[in-house]
């Protein structure tokens, strides 16, 4: 096979770790700034106030391609003008982080928050109201700091029959535009490439002067304030100084009566000499200037603008979008793609599985050797018929189902849409699909989890999945609790476990809140999966895999056979007696089957039959009984598959440990439903 090298330029410096970029996010009151925030976020966020105020920030590791960033959520700010108490923190956070400037020596509280100023701004501006955040953008301009504007709520805009020139804003404005709708994930990607790029590039936007009137009125004040030790004293760009004061900003006036009190009555002066030359009050001019500036860039690109950039257009893309990215309906996207998943496991896997595995079991069910040569034989046998039954039926068709799933772009969007619910846990929506395709066989699932996380939340992803009831599982509580408890005790079953994924997530993701960072999801364009690439990513995906799991299944068949042939089952069911009579309440033959029932899952349903010596296991067995069967061997190891593949995904001690978790939590969820039942039915008599 020939293999072609790609080259991809690596631009640096990369942003990690000690390096990672830190990027302010800054908007108006309803600009979509917090759910811009919540679409990229981490797991677990950190919270906390700017220092001396009520005003809450929040802030957390975000990775973007190879490079990390820290993005802090600040309050909403209309203006940085006149600013007073909680709001005035956060200009003081984008001047100077946590480094006091010499100004601020006197304030009893400490630096506005507690790291270092940002490094970039993304200013999130409503392209519905795109005047009044654009004065906004205006007066950010003059932090000497590089910004990158987010146009939001695009969709909306569209509808309104605003459409609005992309290159022409950029243009007019001196940085980065990008069109996004945060709500949906559209152009999140894109947006952060552009912030990751500006900032690499350290290219700011010019300050946007106010016009000639205006400036030259100002010249005698800004030639008073430009002085080094007034620079040095507020370490605030010159522009934004002058023109702070020229608006008589309460803050800025009032830190040059305290530290420069002579010069004071000069730089009054000068300010009122300057407002005498134009026709209505100083700060009115200013404020009515930059009104006029923004409204003359809003003019500009929206009459250049076109439907044509993408938004506005309802073909089948955009009807598509609808239904798998909005917040409400996209849930019932999701769902219609889980109930195909769900078909594909109960229904065609169930009949590749009927014309395969089963057949193949019923060619060798006559074979009973007796001698150990031939015992040994006829274990590699049925464990080679059970990684047919493993990879033929489920892991082959739901691996590409999971790979046509992303080829076609509805798996981002499943991601996105189920992202929130899943921070409940300590995930990312990216494992969503994996967790669904765990109801046919974890082990595609867990390797599936595996591409999509890293770090602590794959082993809790890995971990979770486990406690998925797959195919095999499904199978035997369909089979003993539909006939034997009707359908309330098969949906009380699948619903506990809903509930111990839901509590093992909550209490795996508290062992470290900040799990992991923040992912920038990428909404791609829908299209046709590519039947080469589906084939070829379905081998990669598999093909390790087996090389696994084929010697574990294989060699625990062989030991279990050898166990049997020499009579060790009577010792084994006596040493299990604690777990299997005492805190189970089972019948003592039933330990084998529940030790070894990990080989293959399916099989345990059979191996419970030989060991009671009957298929009508009621007559045996009471109600209570088979409850704490069902749900012992729906929580129990899934099987030594999946153990295999853990131990290729999350590494020995952390495999081990989730062994000893589906262990404890299978013994302590059957022994205590098995003792309250039974408690109440004591109590009811």
């Amino acid at each position: 096979m020939n293999y072609s090298e790609t080259t991809v330029p690596l631009r640096t410096p990369l942003f990690r770790s000690e390096r990672r970029l830190r990027i302010a996010l800054v908007g108006m009151p309803g600009s979509g700034k917090t759910t811009l925030f919540e679409a990229v976020s981490s797991t677990a966020p950190q919270r906390g106030e700017l220092s001396g105020t009520h005003r809450v920030y929040r802030e957390c590791t975000v990775q973007i391609g190879l490079d990390e960033a820290s993005v802090v959520d600040l309050p909403s700010i209309h203006s940085l003008h006149h600013l007073e108490g909680d709001d005035l923190s956060a200009l003081k956070y984008l001047l100077w982080g946590d480094e006091r400037p010499p100004v601020s020596v006197h304030e009893r509280s400490g630096p506005p928050a507690p790291f270092a100023p940002p490094d970039l701004i993304i200013q999130v501006v409503d392209a519905t109201s795109l005047q009044s955040h654009l004065e906004l953008t205006l007066e950010l301009s003059q932090l000497g700091r590089p910004i990158v504007l987010a146009l939001n709520r695009m969709d909306e805009a569209a509808n309104k029959g605003l459409y609005i020139n992309i290159k022409s804003l950029e243009q007019l404005l001196g940085m980065p535009v990008v069109p996004t709708v945060a709500l949906m994930g559209q152009g999140l990607a894109q947006l952060f490439d552009a912030a990751v790029n500006a900032a690499r590039d350290a290219t700011c936007p010019l300050p946007q002067p106010p016009s000639r009137h205006i400036a030259d009125s100002l010249q005698p004040l800004s030639a008073a304030l430009n002085r080094p030790e007034i620079h040095a004293a507020f370490r605030v760009p010159h522009p934004l100084l002058l023109l702070q004061f020229a608006a008589a900003d309460g803050f800025i006036e009032d830190e040059l009566a305290q530290h420069f009190p002579a010069l004071l009555p000069q730089l009054r002066a000068l300010r009122a000499t300057a407002g005498l030359k134009l026709p209505r009050p100083l700060a009115e001019e200013l404020h009515a200037d930059r009104h006029h500036c923004a409204a003359s860039v809003v003019e500009a690109a929206l009459r250049m603008g076109s439907p044509a950039q993408g938004y506005g257009v309802r073909d089948w893309r955009y009807w598509l979008d609808e239904l798998f990215l909005h917040p409400q309906w996209g849930l019932i996207g999701s769902l219609a793609v889980f109930g195909a998943v769900l078909f594909v496991v109960f229904e065609i896997s169930g009949w590749i599985d009927s014309m395969t595995t089963v057949r193949l079991a019923e060619a060798f069910a006559g074979w009973q050797p007796q001698g150990t040569a031939g015992v040994v034989g006829r274990a590699v046998t049925d464990g080679l018929i059970g990684l047919t039954g493993i990879v033929v039926p489920y892991m082959i068709p739901l691996v590409m189902l999971l790979v046509a799933l992303e080829e076609a772009g509805l798996m981002q969007r499943i991601a996105f849409v189920v992202d929130r619910g899943f921070h409940q846990i300590g995930l990312h929506g990216g494992v969503a699909v994996p967790f669904l395709l765990g109801l046919g066989c974890n082990v595609p699932a867990i390797s599936g989890a595996a591409r999509v996380t890293g770090g602590r939340e794959r082993v809790i992803a890995s971990v979770l999945i486990t406690f998925v009831p797959c195919s095999a599982r499904s199978a035997i509580i369909l089979a003993l609790a539909g006939k034997y408890l009707g359908a309330a005790g098969v949906l009380g079953i699948f619903a506990l476990t809903l509930i111990i994924i839901a509590v093992m997530g909550r209490l795996l993701s508290r062992r470290d809140r900040e799990l992991g960072p923040g992912q920038v999801q990428e909404i791609p364009a829908y299209a046709l999966p590519d039947w080469r690439k589906l084939l070829a990513e379905t081998w990669e995906r598999t093909s390790d895999i087996l090389t696994i799991v084929t010697p574990l299944l294989v060699g625990g068949s062989v030991v279990l056979a050898l166990l049997n042939h020499v009579g060790a089952d009577s010792l084994i069911n006596t040493l299990l007696n604690p777990v299997t009579v005492w805190w189970l309440g089972l019948p003592l033959a039933l330990g084998v089957p529940l030790l070894f029932g990990v080989l293959r899952k399916e099989l345990s349903l059979l191996m419970i039959y030989q060991a009671l010596g009957t298929h009508d296991i009621g007559a045996l067995l009471d109600s209570l009984q088979i409850v704490t069967l069902l749900l012992f061997l729906t929580f129990y190891i899934p099987c030594v598959s999946t153990f295999a593949v853990m131990l290729k995904t999350i590494g020995r001690r952390d495999a081990l440990v989730s062994v000893a978790l589906s262990v404890g939590v299978a013994l302590l969820v059957s022994g205590m439903v098995r003792f309250g039942l039974g408690a109440a039915r004591l109590l009811t008599g």
